[in-house]
Order: C-alpha cells, then structure tokens, then sequence
C-alpha cells in the first residue's frame, strides 16, 4: 500500500491554511497517486493514525470531498472513492464557464484598468511550464481564473465558483488527458490581453477556454480502445 504524503512540518505552512484543508489536499493526492482506487474504502481512523491528528479534521475533509462528488458515504460503511470520470467533467465545466462568463463582464472595467493580477500569474504560469512544474502550472491556472472572479467583486459568484473544487478538477484534468499545459498558458496570456485591450469578447474567450477541458475529455475517451 501507498503510504500517504505527511502533512508540513513547516510552521509557517500550518498557520496560513487550516488543517482540514491540508487534509484534504492528501486526500486529494492520494486519489490522484491511486492510493484509493474508485469503490475502495477511505477509513477515517487510519487516515488521521498516519497524518497524526485526531479524526474530527478528517471527517471534515471528507465532507467536503463528498460535496464535490470524490467520495461517497456508504450507510454502516463510511466514506468510499467514487467512480468518478469524464461525465463529471462535462456536468461541472460547463457550470464553471458560465460562472466566469458573468465573472469577465461584471470584472472588464476592473481588470481594463489594473491586469496586473492576471499578468502576474500569466509570467508564473509561463515560468513553471518553462521548467515542467505541472504542479505549479495548475495551481498559477487556477490562481488566474481565481483572480477574475475576485475582480468581479461578487461575494455569491466567488463562494459558487469556490464550491466546485476548481483546483481538484483542474488536477484530475491534467492527469487523467495528459493535457497540454503549454497550451493553456498560451489561452491565458491572451486572455489577460484581452481584459487589457476591453475587448468585448473577453467574456466568451474566457468560456470557451473552459469548456475546452470537456472537449478535450471526449476526444480523449473517444480514442480510447
């Protein structure tokens, strides 16, 4: 068995993010790593017995994985890796453009005038896909669509987007299609120029580079033997 990753032991690390959410970003890896294969069971005690902590924050992670459909609970079994795939996908994404469509228009003043957060993870995305850190490509990817719906300034738009795990969804993108990273920092530049230019499109380029994901997905399962 695949031993989980331990949490940091970096003080600093701990203060910034609370220990729920570090949880879940092992839990997370570990379903990405195939520590849990989709049906095998996640036992709570043994999870908080190898992180050292107690099971209340665990079970808070689990939650929140079961809120973004990674898990299930099982009546009398506990927590248990779902299926999940490619149908997720298509049901998510096409959720998530749509927020950021309304997101690039009520944020377009915003970013026309200051797109400096958006050229800021622009050169980080670059810098990561220069050196193949795809762990630091996703996350600078997430970090961009992020700073657009911050600009936004909608508190109800920002939680909605929060709640669809973006990071997570992002991730299992890039790892089950082997996706072009490369590609997307090229999207995102153009974007970002984009909301410096005010194009009027901004909004519709901001989706359809989401929906590709999908695309992207069905083509991948549709070579698949």
């Amino acid at each position: 068995m695949v031993d989980l990753p331990q949490l940091p032991e970096d003080p600093s690390k701990l203060a910034r993010e609370p220990l729920r959410e570090q949880i879940r970003q092992v839990l997370v890896e570990g379903l990405l790593s195939g520590r849990w294969k989709p049906g095998e069971r996640i036992v709570e005690r043994r999870v908080a017995t190898e992180l050292k902590v107690s099971q209340a924050p665990v079970r808070e992670a689990l939650r929140e994985l079961e809120t973004l459909r990674l898990i299930e609970t099982v009546p009398n079994k506990g927590a248990r890796v779902r299926a999940f795939g490619v149908q997720d996908m298509a049901e998510i994404y096409p959720v998530r453009a749509g927020l950021e469509l309304v997101a690039a228009q009520l944020a377009a003043d915003t970013l026309a005038g200051d797109p400096t957060p958006l050229e800021r993870e622009v050169e980080a995305l670059q810098a990561a896909t220069a050196r193949g850190d795809v762990a630091e490509q996703i996350r600078h990817s997430v970090e961009f669509h992020r700073e657009v719906v911050r600009a936004a300034d909608n508190s109800v738009l920002m939680h909605t987007w929060e709640s669809l795990g973006v990071e997570v969804w992002t991730a299992l993108s890039v790892r089950w299609l082997d996706m072009e990273l490369h590609a997307k920092a090229v999207d995102h530049a153009q974007i970002a120029e984009a909301f410096r230019n005010r194009d009027p499109e901004v909004g519709q380029m901001l989706s359809d580079h989401v929906l590709n994901y999908v695309e992207a997905a069905m083509r991948s399962t549709e070579k698949t033997p």
